[in-house]
């Protein structure tokens, strides 16, 4: 899919559209997945198809509505989404996070709507808030220049707990990518959408409810951060651009963590992991969708 073919491959409009919904849990948070599951199921004007995929558990007690996929083992969060989409129908796909819910009856009629208005739109990503009244990290608003989490624009990188894809544009870009495991699939995602000739929208008039947790606590976490931005380089981006993405993300690093050797020396640890490990196949984006990009605002080097 190019640039120029964007339009002509709009979904076709349909008075209850058909969507696809995948969950993925490994079964720790019951509560937290049944609202979620009973949000999407209040859902109007829209047909649904819905599973909740259980990652490395079999998943009991959904409501009624809701099929259960049991993966013998935890594959990750990524290729667990991807084995979801599987097995739905759908002129379009929404991954909802277990600890994730969409508040008003509509999301789903509303985030088709923006696609349906707009077919140069290839993702749409919500703003999130958290419902206790917590402050909302700013991580949630996925561009550098934050603004008001109101503003909608385009981003070329997604929260990934609330997505909505039109299937064929998932489908052409290949879906989630397995190899990341945990951590920027979804910067990813948002490439791929743009490479595909679409674009990425942050949709800050729709609404996902999520807990503001810190992801940053685990070492693991900073591993994996630094690991998946080598793999994403590696992956999407011509070869004389992934040293200086990686080296961008380097010097940042330091200039936040410099006081916090031991986070630099696990950060490290990852990058070297992200130059050695297999990182899956690569399909590096043209430099027509770089250009895209960098006139959209953000040139993939940072």
């Amino acid at each position: 899919m190019s640039a120029g073919t964007a339009r002509r491959n709009a979904v076709p409009h349909r008075d209850r559209p058909r969507i696809g919904v995948v969950s993925l849990s490994q079964g720790t948070r019951p509560e937290d997945l049944r609202r979620g599951l009973e949000s999407v199921l209040a859902q109007q004007d829209v047909e649904l198809d819905v599973v909740c995929v259980g990652n490395g558990w079999s998943p009991t007690g959904l409501p009624d509505g809701v099929r259960a996929l049991a993966l013998p083992e935890n594959v990750g969060i990524p290729a667990g989404r991807n084995a979801g989409a599987e097995v739905v129908e759908g002129e379009y796909v929404f991954f909802l996070d277990d600890d994730a819910s969409i508040p008003s009856p509509t999301f789903l009629r509303d985030a088709v709507a923006l696609f349906e208005r707009d077919p140069s739109l290839g993702l749409v990503q919500p703003r999130v808030v958290d419902p206790t009244g917590a402050a909302n990290p700013r991580r949630w608003v996925p561009r550098i220049r934050k603004g008001s989490p109101t503003d909608s624009s385009s981003v070329f990188s997604v929260w990934e707990g609330a997505v909505v894809l039109p299937t064929d544009v998932y489908r052409a870009v290949g879906g989630w990518g397995a190899p990341y495991f945990y951590a920027h699939e979804g910067i990813e995602l948002a490439w791929r959408v743009w490479d595909a000739g679409r674009r990425a929208w942050y949709a800050g008039d729709l609404v996902a409810h999520h807990p503001a947790i810190d992801p940053a606590r685990h070492r693991e976490y900073i591993r994996l951060n630094a690991r998946n931005r080598v793999f994403l380089a590696r992956r999407n981006l011509p070869a004389v651009l992934r040293p200086v993405y990686v080296g961008s993300w380097a010097a940042i690093q330091v200039a936040r963590w410099w006081r916090h050797p031991l986070r630099l020396r696990t950060w490290f640890v990852g990058i070297r992991e992200g130059w050695t490990a297999d990182c899956g196949p690569a399909a590096p984006m043209g430099w027509l969708t770089i250009g895209r990009m960098t006139l959209a605002g953000r040139p993939p080097v940072v």
